[in-house]
């Protein structure tokens, strides 16, 4: 495929505005894809606020140094939105489709299937749901094989996350050309199983639960809670992923701490899965004994280990909070 062919969203809301900006950015020309029937004077409105959003968008990129304004403007010319009746001509030129509508089973369904009759025989259907499972739409697609769910994170023109969900049906060179062509425009896909949540929105629906929960029970203000997730939480989690953190430090650790939490908040959600115990029971809790989710045999784990710190360091210093030694 080309590196910079036509990429079609199904859609013009937010997801659609947002991939709009990710595509064009990496020179391919987009064209978000209204679902409704509308009036002439309907479509027009729909047409200024999403092309005046995404302008209003690469402004904001010019501000933050990662565009030119000169830039801005050429970009702006790789984008454009249709209205519905032309939906099939714009769709038999294109190289990879998006649905970004509204999370309704049907009208996805509904949206899917005219698309996949529409396009080519070899063009990629991704769904950005973040709610749905890929094989509750994926019947409606005509040849399901090149058809699977591909989850941005808002705002999708900034996150590098792409979370990629393959259904029973997808053909496993699907995924790899879709995953090929994410990379090529700067994002990082990661390849999970359909189930509810994905990975990310369901990591972070425990910690979000469990920060309202904090501010509820009185433990903090919304503030501090929010201070340790910037300067404590998140601060270490851009560097070591969660089970390379479980890893860096040792199953066995959070294993009892887990034990100590569920007794004292009288809670089981705090309670070790099984997997911490049965990688503790066949001694691999990590680091220190060389394998644990992660494998590290062969690894120069000091040299490791100074680059994890090296990378924190960077973080301080991104923070302004990295400062000279006091010597006296």
């Amino acid at each position: 495929m080309s590196p910079r062919g036509h990429v079609a969203c199904l859609g013009a809301g937010r997801m659609g505005r947002g991939i709009a900006v990710a595509f064009a950015y990496a020179g391919h020309p987009v064209t978000m894809i209204d679902i409704k029937q509308r009036t002439p004077d309907e479509f027009a409105r729909l047409q200024r606020e999403a092309l005046g959003e995404i302008e209003a968008t690469f402004a904001t990129l010019t501000r933050l140094g990662l565009l030119q304004a000169t830039d801005a403007a050429k970009l702006m010319r790789k984008v454009a939105v249709a209205p519905a009746d032309t939906r099939d001509g714009v769709l038999a030129h294109t190289m990879l489709v998006f649905e970004g509508v509204p999370e309704i089973v049907d009208l996805k369904r509904e949206v899917l299937a005219a698309a996949s009759r529409a396009v080519a025989s070899d063009v990629i259907i991704a769904s950005t749901t973040s709610t749905i499972l890929v094989d509750d739409l994926s019947g409606a697609v005509e040849r399901p094989e090149r058809f699977l769910n591909a989850h941005w994170l808002n705002p999708a023109y900034l996150i590098p996350l792409v979370e990629i969900s393959p259904g029973l049906a997808t053909g496993p060179e699907v995924t790899e050309r879709l995953k090929t062509l994410l990379e090529g425009i700067g994002k990082v896909p990661v390849v999970c199983a359909a189930t509810p949540g994905f990975i990310v929105p369901r990591i972070q629906a425990l910690a979000m639960n469990e920060a309202a929960r904090m501010v509820g029970e009185g433990v903090a203000s919304a503030e501090e809670i929010d201070k340790a997730i910037r300067y404590g939480f998140g601060f270490r989690f851009a560097v070591l992923g969660l089970l390379e953190f479980i890893d860096w430090g040792g199953g066995d650790i959070l294993y009892y701490a887990s034990r100590y939490l569920e007794g004292a908040l009288h809670s089981d959600r705090y309670r070790a899965p099984e997997v911490i115990e049965k990688n503790m029971a066949e001694g691999r809790i990590g680091l220190r004994s060389g394998a644990g989710f992660l494998d590290y045999s062969g690894l120069d784990v000091a040299a490791y280990r100074e680059q994890r710190l090296g990378a924190l360091v960077d973080m301080l210093r991104h923070h302004k909070l990295a400062r000279p030694p006091v010597v006296d």
